[in-house]
């Protein structure tokens, strides 16, 4: 009983002087914790923006590199430097809001800025299919039609498919800005990191503007030029599995990195489609995680796949290499 009775007296004690401390007591811990967090922060915003100047120093290189020497002054390598190109400014969209958001205690925007980066998001990411298809046409003159290539690849027919895989995303997007600008918001807080597809959660009521012409937006820039891709590979191989070896090796080597990359382009599309019209409610953590795959893993998969799977910019990067090196 004794000893129940000094230990009831020792936990009444403690609790009292609990319950007494003066507010300060538990400052350092806090401040200790709050310190912990700023380095996990700065040691975040430093990989963010290592990662960024490595996307901007890659696709730039092979965009140089294609510019400088003339014989890549091909179709092919035209449609790719202007792939990397997208890449560049698409990273650029992204990475600086991005990191100005993590040196501030909220990430806070207007909606106008929203939209903005909305416009510039979808523009460039619209464009990437458009681009994909007008290789895969490049291919499929140069495998299957051979001795029409030079009539029908022509600077004029390169500078068009250029024009239209950009200027068609434009206008496309430009109305659905402009639809989103004028509708009522009911919410302030966007779902995700930068502004997507999830800036329509933000709206009270989706109009049938935003709906109709999005479903247009969808057929244009993706479905069509994706049915357009398989379709045109799918002649492709018929033909070079007809073919002799060496035409054989020729599909593998250029249409390889292609597909890869288009490969890549669709998950881009899939989870973002999932988001805008099928509405799925994706976890917090799942969804930062996608979307941090499409700022950081796709733009960098496109300079390492075509650095070391196209022959000629490999054989242009090695040489980069040997003169930096003396």
């Amino acid at each position: 009983m004794c000893l129940q009775a000094v230990r009831f007296f020792i936990v009444n004690k403690l609790i009292f002087f609990a319950r007494n401390l003066p507010s300060q007591f538990f400052n350092p811990l806090t401040m200790t914790v709050k310190r912990y967090v700023e380095i996990i922060q700065i040691y975040f915003l430093f990989i963010m923006f290592t990662l960024y100047i490595v996307i901007i120093c890659t696709n730039s290189t092979i965009v140089y590199l294609i510019f400088i020497h003339k014989n890549l002054h091909e179709p092919m390598y035209i449609f790719i430097a202007a792939l990397l190109l997208n890449s560049v400014l698409y990273s650029t969209t992204v990475y600086p809001k991005l990191l100005i958001g993590f040196l501030s205690e909220k990430q806070v925007t207007t909606y106008s800025a929203c939209l903005f980066q909305f416009f510039m998001f979808y523009t460039l990411g619209g464009s990437e299919l458009p681009l994909l298809a007008a290789m895969a046409y490049d291919r499929y003159v140069a495998i299957c039609k051979p001795l029409e290539y030079q009539i029908i690849m022509r600077k004029t027919t390169v500078s068009i498919s250029l024009i239209i895989a950009w200027l068609v995303p434009v206008c496309h997007i430009a109305v659905l800005v402009i639809a989103s600008a004028e509708a009522k918001l009911c919410d302030s807080n966007i779902k995700g990191i930068f502004c997507n597809n999830a800036v329509y959660t933000l709206q009270c009521q989706r109009s049938r503007l935003i709906t109709i012409f999005g479903v247009v937006a969808l057929l244009h820039l993706v479905i069509l030029p994706m049915l357009f891709i398989v379709f045109t590979y799918t002649i492709i191989f018929i033909v070079s599995f007809q073919s002799c070896k060496e035409i054989r090796k020729k599909a593998a080597e250029t249409c390889l990195p292609h597909l890869l990359v288009l490969i890549s382009a669709c998950l881009f599309f899939v989870y973002d489609i999932s988001i805008a019209r099928v509405e799925l409610d994706f976890p917090k953590t799942a969804r930062i995680i996608m979307t941090l795959q499409i700022v950081l893993y796709h733009p960098l998969f496109n300079p390492f796949v075509y650095g070391l799977k196209m022959k000629e910019i490999s054989k242009h990067l090695k040489g980069l290499d040997r003169k930096s090196a003396i």
